[in-house]
């Protein structure tokens, strides 16, 4: 039987009642297959219709195999053992039991021989070598990923299901994920915004308010296709426009025409010169004419209109958003940041950095990078000052803004301009909307409430609250930017650091996103090594 997933009429509504999906069809078979779309356009509960999670309103989803999803929060397993992780603890007991001449002849009956080779096989293909009873507590967390991985591989689905499986990983745990998709021949269907690892599916599926749309190929093709439909959608507004002003110039010449065919008629009738029954004739004929005229027009003119706002409708799903970034004025040589010999830990623990230097000059474009633990955002709480240093000297000499991955300066219950208001203290609504307005909140969208927004709006609210503040600051402090961002908000971020004249401060394990806004100094943590160029 043929692997697939295939959904039939399917809709399925959010509990306010918004509509995500309306007699949806769409087949996934067994090729591995990217969705992608805006934050909040139903990736994740397309996910958890497929798997059964969740039930849908209407229609019918129809599987053809079995699923594996991959677990993400080993970690917080510390007392699990990779014989846990892959569910054989049971089986690798009878076996030991078998060893030593205790197991019953059930058991024997029952005992898979092939068990241990098979767990051996699936965690070297990730790159991993470790005993059964290795503790998950005591592995690093890009062997945590690895070890999610090779149990999912022990599984042997049919279908894989990964729902944004590259985030909060580190370089090491990205690279296992990437390694598993590019190698596996079976059925995947993978929610991601990392475009490293779409490069390595065979189709991109995206879910816009226009509906579903399948592309063939990976990343590089999607785009490729993307800008295509941007420059048809483009030509098709420029088309539309000129038929509503063609339309809009034969309703004024032909009003034109009525008026002096009026004024003539007045003065006929003024003139008597013609018999009162004839004139009133002629006029009927005439006002029947015109009013027929009239409505042709106004049909023509509703056309126009409607070819236009549809013809507009696509091009704003598919235009890139873009932001208007303010200069900072930095100059080249100006001191931006210096760390001299800082040591620093957490309270109770032992040191987390240790003798770290750092001068960072002028609009440098600086990241931080490492595995998961080793202190990057240790570094950027210092500089930001929410750490102090056990030892050692962090001066910032520079007006700077620190955004995280979850924007946490904004507070949720609060609209956008009452958080601008709030975080620019001397500042008034005017210019909250007009700060606003740059990063396209515009009107009663500065009225959003900041719970309600998704994880590329928020981040674009916190660059607003921040990059448009004045004085601008002149580093921007970013932990991880990228994570929980969709293409479009992740293309918008990546547009507006370009344009941005400050200096950056970077922690990301998004080698794409690092290269996209032409970082220019890499510093490794595991040996605080200055390196110029990718790493």
């Amino acid at each position: 039987m043929s692997v697939s997933v295939t959904l039939s009429n399917l809709s399925w509504s959010t509990p306010d009642g918004t509509a995500l999906f309306s007699n949806l069809d769409l087949t996934f078979g067994p090729e591995r297959t990217g969705l992608v779309g805006r934050n909040g356009s139903g990736k994740t509960t397309l996910l958890r219709l497929m798997s059964g999670e969740l039930s849908p309103a209407s229609g019918q989803v129809r599987v053809s195999g079995t699923f594996g999803m991959l677990r993400q929060d080993v970690q917080a397993w510390p007392e699990g053992t990779i014989a846990d992780l892959f569910g054989v603890k049971p089986g690798l007991s009878v076996l030991e039991r078998a060893d030593s001449g205790h197991a019953t002849a059930e058991e024997l009956a029952g005992a898979d021989w092939t068990l241990p080779e098979r767990l051996e096989a699936a965690l070297s293909r990730c790159g991993l070598s470790a005993e059964p009873d290795t503790p998950l507590g005591s592995l690093s967390g890009g062997q945590c990923t690895r070890a999610a991985l090779a149990a999912l591989i022990f599984a042997d689905p049919d279908f894989l299901i990964l729902d944004e499986p590259t985030n909060n990983l580190d370089k090491e745990g990205r690279k296992a994920v990437i390694e598993l998709v590019s190698k596996w021949r079976g059925g995947a269907v993978i929610v991601s915004h990392d475009r490293e690892l779409l490069e390595e599916v065979d189709a991109i599926v995206e879910l816009t308010t226009l509906g579903v749309t399948r592309y063939g190929g990976n990343y590089s093709a999607f785009r490729a296709h993307k800008a295509r439909e941007l420059q048809a959608a483009e030509h098709d507004v420029a088309e539309a426009e000129k038929l509503q002003e063609e339309a809009a110039r034969r309703a004024q010449q032909a009003a034109e025409r009525k008026a002096r065919k009026d004024s003539r008629g007045r003065k006929s009738r003024a003139k008597g010169d013609q018999p009162k029954l004839v004139m009133d004739a002629r006029k009927a004929r005439a006002e029947a004419s015109g009013g027929a005229n009239a409505r042709l027009r106004e049909a023509r003119a509703d056309v126009a209109e409607a070819a236009l706002s549809a013809a507009r409708e696509k091009l704003e799903v598919l235009q890139p958003l873009d932001m208007d970034v303010p200069g900072t004025g930095l100059p080249a040589g100006k001191t931006v940041l210096r760390l001299d010999a800082v040591t620093a830990g957490y309270e109770g623990g032992a040191d987390v950095i240790q003798n770290l230097s750092l001068v960072l000059t002028g609009p440098e474009r600086v990241a931080i990078t490492g595995p998961n633990g080793c202190g990057k955002t240790t570094v950027l709480k210092l500089v930001s000052g929410e750490l102090h240093p056990r030892q050692g000297k962090v001066l910032c000499e520079v007006p700077f803004a620190r955004l995280d991955q979850h924007v946490s300066l904004l507070k949720d219950e609060l609209s956008l301009h009452e958080n601008y208001l709030r975080l620019q203290p001397g500042s008034d609504v005017n210019q909250a909307y007009a700060a606003l307005a740059r990063f396209r909140f515009r009107a009663e969208d500065a009225e959003q409430v900041v719970g309600q927004l998704s994880g590329g709006e928020r981040l674009r609210a916190g660059l607003a609250c921040t990059l448009g503040r004045v004085p601008v600051p002149q580093l921007l402090i970013l932990d991880e930017p990228t994570n929980h961002l969709d293409l479009e908000g992740l293309a918008a971020l990546e547009a507006a650091l370009k344009a941005y004249d400050g200096a950056l401060l970077v922690v990301s394990h998004d080698t794409a996103f690092l290269e996209a806004i032409s970082i220019t100094r890499y510093i490794d943590l595991t040996g605080q090594v200055l390196a110029t160029g990718f790493i």
